[in-house]
């Protein structure tokens, strides 16, 4: 692949450059402000149907492509994205403030997440093949010959995220996950990073033809308001959304995908302040320990993860004093970081602000004071169980470096507050090994309020792997039974199809017999392979 030095400010649909027609954006500086070229013209709707379209197009010869066919065009893409260089890194600092090892780091998952979407396409068992042979001579009645696989739903519209412009981005995992499942993506680039998106977005662009995939396998449309979102999940021919931002925006997705007369799924991963719980023996051992820890963690990447502990509960006394304590302390040198837009930035100091202001509510300790024009200055608060569960406001996400620490009586209040708090992406236990009985009791609710529990560690970081859960019940996504991080993800844009009394010629190659290329199959209801 050529190298890309420049940027035009062009969309890319199917395998052409396009000029906007609408409101065009910039990127900006967070750290200084300023703007920065090219300007990316908005899509208007012959750009949405010619992408629409052209995905519509692409989606039947796509989604029968070999499983060797995707993966190396899965690792074609990786390929490419590493082949950008620096000019990928500089930009993607320009435009969201992230330091350099942050985004070098963020880049090799991006092509980590690419690549073991092509392990799991090779491997096969996302097909879920199932065989169960005909039986003409069972009695009362014979049974039919009957096989199923998982096929692609269809073309996936994908919203680009503010906070990892390249791992939940136009390559992240949302459009990797599509791409493995079948489904021919079109990708509303985040307004935040246009820049970054464009160079990205040409990668892609570049492995669709080289691997001589139809051209409609992806698209990339640029939109500076509501509009280009909208009537993306309203057209007919997209068949699911992938989407990370604010729980108002998907929401507003929800409800255009329901209104459909084909309604869609929207798999939204929005809000979620991730409780963690410092039990009384740790706290008592390693409460100054802990104390280090989350200040690390809460202030990691000037808080900016949808895994940031915005919530801590412990045991009121002398050694929940002594933890406050030592976060009063240490706070202080936190350094404040650049916030990825002014946006972001205004919203962060607004639910800051809203916190100090609370008649019930502390404030314990502030980090330093933000020295440009968007850096946000970390914080931290302290309230009671009672003011707490009484005020629905203090539950709400601050997207940044705050959190507020419950004082509870006991163990059993912290249970209490954990039932009544929404859907989690993660529950956090700070436990020692006199501790198990407690967390024996609070495991159900843990299990029941987030996709992923912890002990005894934070939860910024997300692993990319088999195993993985970056989900959780509503609000923290709007599907609890999925993920978007890890090899679950692709199941999202599956669906299963029964084939009944196919003759052999007629049949999907994967469910023929000796078809299957290595892939699980199950056979009346025994796995092989």
């Amino acid at each position: 692949m050529d190298t890309p030095t420049g940027l035009t400010g062009r969309m890319l649909i199917g395998a052409q450059d396009a000029e906007g027609r609408e409101a065009a954006l910039k990127g900006l500086d967070p750290a200084t402000g300023a703007e920065l070229e090219p300007a990316y013209g908005g899509a208007d709707a012959t750009h949405l149907e010619r992408a629409c379209g052209l995905a519509a197009a692409a989606f039947d010869t796509y989604r029968e492509t070999s499983p060797e066919a995707r993966a190396k065009f899965l690792e074609t893409i990786a390929d490419n994205i590493l082949a950008i260089g620096d000019t990928l890194i500089v930009r993607a600092m320009q435009e969201s403030g992230l330091p350099r090892p942050r985004l070098e780091g963020e880049r090799g998952r991006t092509m980590g997440q690419l690549k073991l979407f092509a392990e799991v396409v090779r491997e096969g068992s996302w097909m879920d093949l199932r065989v169960d042979p005909a039986m003409p001579e069972r009695k009362p009645m014979p049974r039919s010959d009957l096989r199923l696989r998982n096929i692609p739903v269809g073309p996936v519209a994908i919203f680009g995220a503010s906070n990892f412009p390249l791992a939940f981005s136009v390559a992240g995992g949302d459009t990797a996950s599509a791409l493995a499942a079948g489904c021919p993506v079109v990708v509303k680039a985040h307004p935040a990073h246009p820049g970054t998106s464009e160079l990205v977005g040409r990668a892609i662009q570049a492995a669709v033809k080289s691997c001589g995939l139809p051209e409609g396998v992806f698209s990339m449309l640029y939109g500076a308001g509501n509009w280009l979102g909208g009537a993306l999940v309203s057209d007919p021919r997209i068949k699911a959304v992938g989407f990370t931002g604010s729980r108002q925006g998907g929401v507003a997705l929800m409800k255009i995908a329901n209104a459909r007369p084909e309604p869609i799924p929207v798999y939204a991963e929005m809000s979620s302040i991730n409780p963690v719980l410092v039990l009384p023996h740790a706290l008592a051992s390693r409460g100054e320990a802990i104390a280090k820890a989350f200040i690390g963690s809460l202030t990691l990447g000037a808080g900016q993860f949808c895994t940031n502990p915005g919530l801590l509960l412990g045991a009121a006394g002398k050694d929940l004093d002594a933890f406050e304590g030592k976060v009063a302390e240490n706070l202080p040198a936190a350094g404040a970081s650049t916030m990825l837009t002014p946006g972001i930035a205004s919203a962060y100091r607004g639910g800051v602000d809203r916190l100090a202001k609370h008649a019930q509510v502390k404030t314990v300790a502030r980090g330093q004071p933000a020295g440009g024009p968007n850096a946000g200055q970390a914080a931290f608060f302290s309230t009671d169980a009672k003011t707490f569960i009484a005020d629905h406001v203090l539950q709400d996400e601050v997207f940044g470096s705050s959190s507020v620490l419950v004082r509870c009586p006991d163990v059993n209040t912290m249970r209490d507050i954990l039932e009544k708090l929404e859907g989690q992406l993660t529950v956090t236990l700070q436990m020692d090994p006199e501790d198990l009985e407690y967390a024996k009791k609070l495991l159900p609710v843990l299990e029941r309020k987030a996709g992923r529990v912890l002990v005894n560690g934070f939860p910024t970081g997300v692993e990319v792997a088999h195993a993985m859960v970056h989900g959780g019940p509503y609000p923290a996504t709007s599907d609890g039974r999925t993920t978007s991080v890890g090899s679950l993800a692709i199941y999202r844009f599956l669906r299963p199809v029964c084939y009944q009394d196919f003759p052999a010629g007629l049949l999907p190659e994967s469910l023929r017999e000796g078809g299957a290329a290595g892939a699980p199959i199950r056979r009346n209801g025994k796995l092989e392979g």
